[in-house]
């Protein structure tokens, strides 16, 4: 598979939503596949949280070699998101004002900035139009700014368990997760690894909201004998293990500010007007067990895109559904794509 990683460097003034701007900027990217002479066959997906550049890694049942994003058929393209440790400007990069690492000062990219950032990239390479954009969670987030940024760049939109803009209830699980790290006196002590003890635990709550009742009760039941020791328990520790092997709480906690601040009607105009203006074929999905995204937020995202189609998927997997109902996805996307 033809899959390379590059790195995009802007050296200009970036002015943020937060009225903070930074100096400059890099980002990581990765491309697979080869783009057609005519330049229409761009994909464009965007990664979740704490997911890295490459696809074909985090999604192996949709990207790849006889998947639906087939790199003989389309040219991929994913970018680390702003604020991330995976090679995108972050907080452990240096300051070019004080010369060391931001750590916590870090300016964090909202996703309409992360959008902005992207259309330079854009520009960059070349590309007139994208085929599709698809993106679920903090990914769907920047996508939905995108397009109601450039509503005629994406022929088709595919935003999967996201929102037009953060809710109380999401905002509330990220801030019980920052106050998680806060509590690792670590953080304050700028280092690399500050802040990892509460970022485990962070990890660990998130991962409520992630799930459902269902897959706990599916892969995490206990012999009736048991009186401690639980495999949820210990579950639940070795996902916050598993996270600061490959991540740190700098970016974890930025991360969580950028979901959070997201907002589609901030300024001008409303949500509704904006997501009115997106010229894309749209098919939004939503997952019935999804708690931290519930589909009354994708109806909100179909019934204010022209057009759009909403599909709801029966799972037990919450909002982690969207990295593990392969096959269900693929069939949505041959109908919408394909067959239409």
């Amino acid at each position: 598979m033809d899959s390379k990683k590059h790195r995009f460097n802007y050296k200009g003034e970036f002015s943020l939503e937060s009225g903070r701007s930074i100096q400059g900027f890099h980002l990581t990217y990765t491309t697979i596949g080869k783009i057609s002479d005519a330049k229409d066959n761009v994909v464009w997906i965007f990664q979740a949280m704490t997911a890295n550049s490459n696809p074909a890694e985090w999604w192996p049942g949709m990207v790849g070699e006889g998947k639906f994003f087939d790199p003989e058929k389309y040219f991929i393209i994913c970018v680390n998101t702003p604020g991330s440790c995976y090679g995108s400007v972050g907080p452990l990069d240096i300051d070019p004002k004080t010369n060391e690492p931001y750590y916590r000062s870090f300016p964090f990219f909202t996703p309409l900035d992360m959008a902005k950032g992207y259309e330079i990239l854009r520009k960059h390479l070349g590309i007139e139009e994208i085929f599709l954009g698809i993106g679920s969670s903090l990914g769907g987030q920047q996508l939905i700014a995108w397009a109601a940024m450039l509503p005629e760049l994406f022929k088709h939109i595919v935003p999967i368990s996201t929102n037009a803009f953060q809710s109380p209830w999401g905002r509330a699980f990220n801030a019980s997760q920052r106050m998680c790290i806060e509590a690792d006196p670590s953080w304050y002590e700028n280092r690399p690894d500050g802040g990892m003890e509460g970022m485990k635990v962070a990890r660990a709550v998130a991962l409520l909201s992630y799930r459902s009742y269902d897959t706990y009760e599916k892969t995490q039941q206990d012999s009736k004998e048991s009186i401690e020791h639980f495999k949820s328990e210990s579950y639940q520790r070795y996902q916050g293990e598993k996270l600061g092997k490959r991540f740190n709480a700098y970016s974890y906690y930025m991360l969580s500010k950028s979901l959070d601040s997201h907002h589609l009607g901030r300024g001008l105009f409303e949500a509704e007007e904006l997501l009115q203006r997106i010229k894309s074929k749209c098919l939004v999905i939503g997952i019935t067990s999804d708690l931290l995204f519930p589909v009354n937020e994708q109806q909100f995202l179909a019934a204010h895109v022209p057009g759009a189609k909403l599909e709801v998927i029966e799972s037990i997997y919450g909002h982690d559904g969207f990295l593990l109902e392969d096959n269900t996805i693929t069939t949505l996307l041959e109908n919408f794509i394909e067959k239409k």
